[in-house]
C-alpha cells in the first residue's frame, strides 16, 4: 500500500483502548491484556519511526483509570516502569525521542523517576518524538492552562487582549508539538474520551473494532491512507 509523501500526517494521535476487553474475549487475567498492549505500543512507535512519523502520541493512563480495581492500577504502574526501563536501549537505537504530558500527582515516586531518566536519556535524538499521556484528561489540561494564564495575567505578565489561540497553547502540555492530524480509536468505540480536546479539533478520526493488543502496523497504513484520501478544510472550503 503506497503513501502520499505530499499528504502525509505528521501528527497521529491514538486512544489505545481495548486491553481489557482483549483478555476478556480470551478467557485471561486482564494484566495480561495490558502486557500485551504494550508489546503492541512497541511495534507501532517502531513502524511510525520507519516511515517517517514525526510525532505520535498514545494515551497510556487518564485522570479516570484510577477508578479502576487498585490491583489493576498497581499492574499498570509496574508495567509502565518496566516499559521505561527496558525500552530505553531500543529507543536510542532508533533515535526515538520521549516525552511526557499530563499531571505527576498521585504518580508512584519509581514512575516518576522512569518518566525523567526516559526524557533525560533520549533528548538528544532527532526521529519520531514519543509523546506518552500518562495522568491525562483534556478538560483537566485545559483547566490548568486557564488557572496558569490567569495567574501570569495577575501578576502582569500577560496582558488581556494578549490572549490569543496561539497563546493559549502555549499553557498546555502539547505546547510546541503541532496538533495531531489524525486520531485512530481501535476498540470499538466512537468518542474520544476527553483527549486531547482542544488539540483534536480538526483531526481527522478513524475508528476500528479491532482491540489495541490486536492493532497491527498494516492497520496504521490503512488509516493513514483513508487520512490521505480525505479533504480537510478546517472549516472553510477546499480550494482546486
Amino acid at each position: 500500500m503506497e503513501l502520499e509523501k505530499e499528504n502525509f500526517p505528521k501528527h497521529i494521535a491514538i486512544i489505545m483502548d481495548g486491553n481489557r476487553r482483549w483478555a476478556k474475549q480470551r478467557n485471561l487475567p486482564t494484566k495480561l491484556g495490558h502486557k500485551e498492549g504494550a508489546k503492541t505500543l512497541e511495534k507501532i512507535v517502531r513502524y511510525a519511526n520507519k516511515i517517517g512519523l514525526e510525532y505520535i502520541t498514545v494515551y497510556a493512563f487518564s485522570t479516570e483509570n484510577w477508578k479502576r480495581p487498585v490491583t489493576e492500577v498497581s499492574f499498570i504502574m509496574e508495567l509502565l516502569s518496566r516499559y521505561l526501563t527496558s525500552e530505553i536501549e531500543e529507543f536510542n537505537r532508533n533515535n526515538v525521542q520521549v516525552r511526557f504530558m499530563g499531571s505527576r500527582e498521585g504518580l508512584p515516586e519509581v514512575v516518576k523517576q522512569k518518566m525523567d531518566h526516559a526524557v533525560e536519556a533520549t533528548k538528544n535524538n532527532t526521529g519520531i518524538i514519543l509523546n506518552l499521556a500518562i495522568n491525562y484528561g483534556g478538560q483537566a489540561e485545559i483547566l490548568q492552562a486557564i488557572q496558569r494564564i490567569a495567574a501570569d495575567t495577575e501578576k502582569g505578565l500577560l496582558k488581556v487582549e494578549d490572549i490569543q489561540a496561539e497563546t493559549f497553547e502555549n499553557y498546555l502540555y502539547t505546547a510546541g508539538l503541532p496538533a495531531p492530524d489524525l486520531l485512530i480509536r481501535p476498540g470499538g468505540d466512537n468518542r474520544i474520551s476527553n483527549f486531547m480536546l482542544w488539540q483534536i479539533a480538526y483531526a481527522e478520526i478513524w475508528t476500528t473494532d479491532a482491540y489495541w493488543p490486536a492493532f497491527t502496523p498494516e492497520m496504521f497504513l490503512q488509516a493513514i491512507k483513508e487520512y490521505q484520501g480525505r479533504e480537510r478544510r478546517f472549516g472553510g472550503l477546499v480550494t482546486k
